[in-house]
């Protein structure tokens, strides 16, 4: 689906009116149209060609990336959250470019989400596209809406998993994925 450029304007021109603001001022005149923009490069981030190979198809041990930086919307404020993702996989035959997962967690994150069901999303993804024996993703985010607003309290993270394959059926297998991220236990 194609973003409105247009009505992105005109919903923000009137947020601002909205919240006692003067669209017309000097800091704010350009912001419809930058939002607009923003926009417009987070739907150019959403799709790309995931590439697999099975030159390497001999190859059965987890691939990890870890730490990858993530942010998103909270779909309920639309303010941000934001952490870092760790995205493994056990290879079945196929294996994919690394930057495909950092590129995988980009086409789900930016839009209005919520973190659980992000997480899956990717999980779902890959487990589509590569046919792995397992894929294990974990999220790790701060959230604004809970952080500078509600609550009012910032620094906690939210963490969020979605473990598919091997991950959930072998003990020793998702150890060793929580050993390499760090994490002791979900």
């Amino acid at each position: 689906m194609a973003i409105d450029k247009e009505k992105i304007k005109q919903a923000i021109r009137l947020l601002l009116e909205g919240i006692g603001e003067d669209p017309d001022r000097e800091g704010l005149r350009e912001t419809p149209d930058r939002v607009a923009r923003m926009w417009e490069e987070f739907e150019k981030q959403r799709s790309f060609n995931f590439k697999t190979f099975e030159e390497f198809g001999s190859y059965n041990e987890m691939v990890l990336v870890k730490d990858i930086s993530i942010y998103s919307l909270c779909e309920h404020h639309l303010l941000p959250f934001f952490g870092k993702a760790h995205i493994a996989y056990i290879p079945d035959g196929i294996v994919c470019g690394l930057s495909k997962l950092v590129r995988t967690l980009r086409v789900f994150a930016l839009r209005p989400q919520v973190q659980e069901r992000l997480t899956n999303q990717i999980a779902d993804f890959l487990v589509q596209k590569l046919n792995p024996k397992g894929v294990a993703v974990v999220l790790e985010m701060e959230h604004m809406c809970m952080s500078m607003r509600g609550v009012m309290s910032p620094g906690h993270l939210t963490v969020t998993s979605a473990l598919r394959g091997v991950f959930l059926s072998d003990l020793r297998t998702r150890e060793e994925f929580l050993k390499l991220i760090d994490k002791k236990s979900l």
